[in-house]
């Protein structure tokens, strides 16, 4: 956590170094658009962004927060158009539904003046952004395929469950990808996509489960996805497989961590709380008339017994 303060102050730093003439503005309407909480990772999101508003709404007279949850890219997509003709929003901070869906709704928006800064799930076209703020999805890949390449000694099979199709979900694809291509002996035997879901990482659990007989690990690539693949394994009764990789660092799954699951040897780190440093980053830059750097990434990191109780905090819905 430390870590993350001294990333934001260096880049609260380098917003100072790079902007221009300061035109502050006493007051600025700015809307959020993120997903509804239909599991753990954005319930997180939610509870931070409603966080966010209520301390920063205190903090700054002057700045008035909209925040809108939606179950789905259209849904989402509708509500930028409110939020910029009724709520009148001179900023948005966006955690898009999907990708594709979103940039050209998000591209009309900023068209219209609006500040622009997207979370997480990128765009498709990055022109349709002043700003992206996002944990490390390389590292979320990467830390993972490391990890259980030692753990297995370099040999042996693997599946692996995707989230949504987003421009992060092929940044964590194609950075586990490039760990295996060094390691020959290690066969990806499937990779679907379970949507970010317990149920449907359970239905696609239950498809491996059948599909192959020899199965080593599993990488969740999420941990609202481990859980629906932990309650597979165990309905068949499953004995070969020796560990499953989650990540985000949920509390339930950092809690198994600790208390010594078998199944649950390690995580990665990527934290909801960045939807309230990005709103926070926003408001008190666009208030000042700055801007933020086009990048801010929130570094993720590897999870195991030794130093996991830094990363359990039983109060946090996530």
């Amino acid at each position: 956590m430390k870590f993350i303060q001294r990333l934001l102050s260096a880049g609260a730093i380098a917003l100072a170094a790079t902007c221009g003439p300061v035109l502050a503005q006493s007051k600025l309407t700015l809307g959020v658009a993120i997903p509804a909480a239909t599991h753990g990772f954005t319930g997180g999101i939610v509870w931070w962004a409603q966080q966010a508003k209520k301390e920063l709404e205190q903090q700054h007279p002057g700045l008035r927060i909209i925040v809108k949850t939606a179950g789905g890219a259209p849904e989402q997509a509708n509500q930028l158009q409110d939020m910029l003709t009724v709520n009148k929003i001179r900023a948005l901070v966006i955690f898009p539904f999907e990708s594709a869906a979103l940039t050209q709704p998000v591209a009309q928006v900023k068209r219209k003046g609006v500040y622009v800064t997207v979370v997480d799930r990128g765009l498709t076209d990055s022109s349709a952004q002043d700003a992206y703020v996002a944990g490390d999805n390389t590292a979320f890949g990467k830390l993972p395929a490391e990890y259980i390449a030692r753990r297995l000694e370099g040999k042996g099979n693997l599946v692996a469950l995707r989230g949504i199709p987003t421009t992060l979900d092929n940044e964590r694809m194609d950075a586990f990808n490039s760990v295996l291509k060094q390691h020959p002996e290690l066969k990806l035997l499937d990779a679907k996509y379970a949507n970010w879901n317990r149920d449907d990482a359970f239905k696609v659990m239950q498809d491996y489960l059948t599909r192959f007989k020899q199965i080593d690990a599993v990488w969740a690539a999420d941990d609202d996805m481990a859980v629906g693949v932990l309650r597979a394994i165990e309905q068949a009764q499953r004995r070969d497989i020796r560990l499953v990789f989650g990540g985000a660092g949920a509390k339930g799954m950092v809690k198994r961590l600790i208390d010594g699951d078998p199944l649950i040897q390690a995580n990665v780190s990527y934290s909801p709380k960045f939807i309230y440093d990005a709103i926070k980053l926003t408001a008190e830059a666009r208030l000042k008339g700055e801007k933020l750097p086009s990048t801010t990434i929130i570094p993720s990191v590897l999870i195991t017994q030794e130093n996991a109780r830094q990363f359990y905090f039983p109060d946090s819905p996530f």
